[in-house]
């Protein structure tokens, strides 16, 4: 096992790598950029470098700096955390090439599932169904409007390299085709590096399903059975629920046994999730995150199984000794990401934090680095908290949720909990008629 981890990565995911390497008397190192120097997982880190002013590019996106805080700090492995790095095969290989260890998959998985169109290439090699679509795509071939209407219309347009809800636009008529392509081919690049697009069939208010996976170095691969993140809003998941509702079990068993048995086929390893719409009880492949998720919660909530940990053992060259019979589903998790930002026109609402109370009780998971007089910086995502609840039942969890809502409260800065009292509230939610159109469509919000 590692004795000592740096944490590339900030906030809330610093702090949960962090309370699990010390969980397993591993020592940890913090890297912060100058506008985080406060940040609780700073401050309970057994070393803590700064590597570069606020801006991400010059800081937690600084490869360089963070090879370099390794080297000064002796680290002798490199958890990713979410977002940043944690998806950039660059990293993973320069990680690896001197000397470290990368707590993730290898650095040519990430590559092939990090791009959508190599990425279907592999699940359907591993027989899963993908929507309708084409491969790669130019806004200047004249081609790809003969591939658009064999597929046909509506249409999504996607960055290949995408992820976040970046690089997507929808078309309805074929005389908006080209131009939206230029335009997603433009934001693609600017924001992934990389101008490579592909269509694909739009399916009007699908299900956003999830199946969770972990895979070793000896051919074991695990799920940790399936999220519902449908709840979205333009295409950020804000509430997130595990096991999903109202679908055959034939049909999640037959998924579950595909997903492990394309990790086996790639010799994939470490945490990894792959994505599905699911629509008419058909589940469509849309795409492979090859890290750790930020709603690994309720998946660690209902089979109670510290999915971090697995991790870390599994890059340190632990063989995966659980056996896919032991892990069973107990009850229902619900998880309610808690943004700084204005519940109505999501403006974001950076700011000093002057008052927080979060809540407590049995059945309640809070994952959070923010405290009384945190400042919660402009130059990062506004996630500030994920409040996490189980019961026996989704009605019990969602009781439970409704009331640590009730219970937490923020001061000094704008958050959406309003927004997740009335999602929670609403009669379609509660009957679980769900899609990842449900904002828009029901509670007519954009």
């Amino acid at each position: 096992m590692f004795s000592k981890i740096l944490i590339a990565n900030r906030g809330e995911i610093a702090l949960r790598v962090l309370k699990a390497c010390k969980e397993m008397g591993i020592g940890t190192v913090a890297i912060y950029s100058e506008a985080d120097k406060d940040l609780k997982h700073v401050k309970m880190a057994d070393e803590a470098i700064c590597i570069g002013p606020p801006e991400s590019s010059k800081s937690y996106l600084n490869i360089p700096a963070i090879i370099s805080a390794c080297e000064l700090t002796n680290a002798e492995a490199i958890h990713p955390g979410v977002g940043f790095l944690a998806e950039n095969d660059h990293f993973a290989e320069q990680v690896v090439a001197s000397g470290y260890t990368f707590i993730g998959p290898d650095p040519e998985s990430i590559r092939i599932m990090g791009n959508k169109i190599s990425a279907k290439e592999m699940a359907v090699d591993a027989g899963l169904q993908c929507v309708p679509g084409s491969g790669r795509v130019s806004a200047t071939n004249r081609e790809t409007l003969s591939k658009a209407k064999k597929i046909g219309y509506p249409i999504m347009i996607k960055a290949a390299a995408g992820g976040g809800g970046r690089g997507i636009s929808i078309v309805y008529e074929e005389s908006d085709l080209i131009p939206k392509m230029k335009l997603t081919q433009q934001e693609a690049l600017n924001s992934f590096g990389s101008d490579e697009i592909y269509l694909e069939k739009f399916l009007d208010s699908p299900r956003h399903i999830e199946v969770q996976v972990l895979a070793d170095n000896f051919g074991n691969a695990l799920h940790f059975y399936e999220r519902d993140c449908s709840i979205q809003r333009k295409n950020q998941k804000i509430v997130e629920e595990a096991p999903a509702l109202n679908i055959p079990e034939e049909k999640k068993q037959e998924l579950f046994k595909l997903c492990t048995e394309c990790c086996k086929k790639m010799k994939y390893k470490g945490a990894g999730t792959f994505e599905f719409l699911y629509k008419d009880e058909e589940f469509y492949f849309i795409e492979m995150n090859t890290r750790l998720q930020v709603e690994h919660t309720v998946s660690e909530m209902i089979t109670e199984y510290d999915l971090v940990k697995l991790q870390i053992g599994i890059a340190a060259g632990e063989e995966l000794e659980i056996k896919q019979e032991e892990i069973s589903v107990r009850g229902h998790a619900i998880q309610c990401r808690i943004n700084a930002e204005h519940p109505k026109t999501f403006i974001p609402s950076p700011g000093k934090i002057t008052e927080w109370g979060k809540p407590g009780g049995i059945g309640v998971r809070v994952d959070s680095h923010v405290y009384d007089g945190c400042i919660i910086s402009p130059y990062y995502d506004a996630l500030i908290a994920k409040i996490c609840t189980q019961g026996k039942d989704r009605e019990e969890a969602l009781c439970r949720m409704s009331f640590a809502l009730e219970e937490f409260f923020v001061e000094g800065i704008d958050t959406n909990k309003e927004l997740q009292e009335i999602i929670l509230s609403e009669e379609n939610f509660r009957k679980a008629n769900i899609s990842i159109n449900y904002l828009e469509k029901v509670l007519d919000i954009n």
